[in-house]
């Protein structure tokens, strides 16, 4: 017998036993699909901002044919239409969702467990861009799930646990751990992989003491480089709660409702400009979040942790785009139209040092203002982070591969170039998803999806044996692989950047020395 609501004819639809109960999912492209399953109580109610606690089990089966409510989602930086839902909500945010090719106990495949990235401040699990279907075709096991962003997520408030996104993915990973292998999974097995944001928390979870042994091996795509010190964070909690009219306290901030917070946490990015004397670059860079450096929970930043061999076990793969900010650039209109004053500014502001300043100017991009400004901005927030992240890991002993994509998209005209985000419809396999309409095209070329199942294999042969196809990454040769339409691995291509920023140290951010302070006084 067919279970209820199944056509005559059509296949079982696939059921699993995990810690909490029994699962329906239903059956893709070959591969069974199962959305929305808890991997922690609501952060609600009494548990709103604090830990993640465990699921309760259930009764019965559970149907998981849908994806989870989203967490809270900023509407301030124009890519969530529409209002997302929240009164109307339950808070049940945290939930994973499970792509397999064998929903059988004992398959023992490598699974490769997604964390989405979007600023700290939005993202959710079920965008179509990371789909796992293509990844699980080849034999693997997918996971995506959602975490808390933004001031849910990541701001710090007094009496409040910080960087609880960060334990919401420690929360997840444990699920992984206890629950995968009825999905036909091998918890021995287990590859985080992130882009942006998300790789942003891959680099915090290798140095966290709470994620060790969760995961043996990573992928990092286009790690930011900034990360916050607790003065910082604190300063800009306390401007959060200043627009809800309370006092930067767990009790009174967890009295607002998920909406209000975010609205609060989007009035402060619309008006960061104010606080550049005191937060710096982080109010230039228009980031009102990042993983907080408290000495616990996060007890250094992740460059520091790996150097000093901190999850030397864990075999790493880390690179990013060529051209990471010149989609920013080109949706914003500005391609071509950056001043010489603009682009010197941008320079004064994320050029490492007099010296780099000078480099940058002796450079090629210097007779292009757009070209400088994207340049100088692309090496501060992503490239230069994921070479030293990747320089870090096998100084301390780790195994380390590294890459870089300069396949120019052919969206938008091709005014893009190798540009961040690119490389997750390639790696997933979307190229028919938003963002891969958006960059590749209606109809992708021959060239994309060739490249897409280059980079998916790598991706899925490093999950399975540690080893993506190319040598890893020494400080002798600096060997990278470059994937374009015609890919090669040779010495780390951006050696100008390299030696500009060979002696900079990324270290946690904090309020500028002597500015004035940006906390905001509660209102009356």
């Amino acid at each position: 017998m067919t279970a209820p609501g199944t056509p005559p004819g059509a296949p079982r639809p696939p059921v699993v036993r995990v810690q909490g109960g029994t699962l329906q999912g239903q059956w893709g492209s070959e591969v069974a699909v199962f959305r929305g399953i808890p991997y922690a109580r609501p952060p609600v109610g009494a548990l709103r901002l604090a830990p993640p606690e465990p699921a309760p089990p259930w009764e019965g089966t559970r149907r998981a044919d849908t994806f989870g409510e989203s967490p809270p989602q900023s509407l301030a930086l124009g890519m969530v239409a529409e209002p997302d839902g929240l009164a109307e909500g339950t808070g049940d945010w945290l939930t994973v969702n499970v792509w397999t090719p064998d929903p059988a106990a004992g398959a023992g495949l490598p699974v490769l467990v997604w964390i989405h990235g979007g600023v700290y401040m939005i993202g959710t699990s079920d965008g179509p861009a990371y789909d796992g279907t293509e990844l699980a075709r080849r034999g693997t096991v997918v996971v995506t799930f959602n975490h808390r962003v933004g001031a849910e997520g990541y701001g710090q408030f007094e009496g409040a646990v910080p960087n609880r996104a960060l334990l919401d993915q420690v929360a997840a990973l444990r699920w992984v751990g206890e629950n995968i292998a009825a999905f036909g999974g091998e918890p021995g097995r287990v590859t985080v992989f992130g882009e942006s944001a998300g790789a942003g928390a891959i680099a915090a979870l290798l140095a966290m003491p709470r994620a060790a042994g969760l995961f043996r091996r990573a992928v990092t795509q286009s790690v930011p480089g900034p990360f916050y010190g607790t003065d910082l964070a604190a300063d800009i909690g306390s401007a959060v709660a200043a627009e809800l009219a309370v006092a930067p306290t767990l009790a009174e901030v967890a009295a607002a409702t998920p909406a209000a917070l975010r609205d609060a946490a989007d009035t402060v990015l619309g008006g960061m400009a104010r606080h550049e004397p005191r937060w710096g670059r982080a109010a230039r860079a228009r980031m009102p979040f990042a993983p907080v450096v408290d000495g616990d929970v996060l007890p250094c930043v992740p460059w520091e942790a790996l150097r000093a061999g901190r999850s030397a076990g864990v075999e790493l793969l880390c690179g990013h785009t060529r051209d990471e900010t010149r989609l920013f650039t080109v949706l914003a209109g500005r391609l071509g139209r950056v001043t010489e004053e603009e682009a010197a500014a941008t320079l004064a502001w994320f050029a490492p040092d007099d010296a780099g300043r000078a480099a940058y100017r002796a450079g090629p991009a210097a007779a292009d203002p757009t070209a400088l400004a994207d340049l100088v901005l692309s090496d501060w927030l992503f490239r230069m982070p994921s070479l030293h992240l990747a320089e870090a890991h096998a100084e301390g002993g780790g195994t380390t591969y590294l890459y870089e994509l300069t396949y120019g998209a052919p969206g938008l005209g091709g005014a893009p170039g190798a540009c961040h985000g690119l490389d997750v419809p390639l790696v997933f396999g979307t190229l028919r998803s938003d963002i891969g309409t958006l960059l590749l095209g209606a109809e992708p070329p021959p060239a994309a999806a060739a490249l897409s199942a280059r980079m998916a294999g790598a991706w899925t042969a490093f999950a399975a044996t540690g080893d993506p196809g190319w040598p890893p990454y020494g400080a002798r040769d600096r060997l990278t692989h470059v994937f374009d339409a015609g890919s090669r691995t040779a010495p780390y291509p951006e050696e100008a950047s390299r030696l500009i920023w060979s002696r900079h140290e990324f270290t946690a951010m904090e309020p500028v020395p002597g500015a004035e302070t940006g906390r905001a006084a509660r209102r009356p």
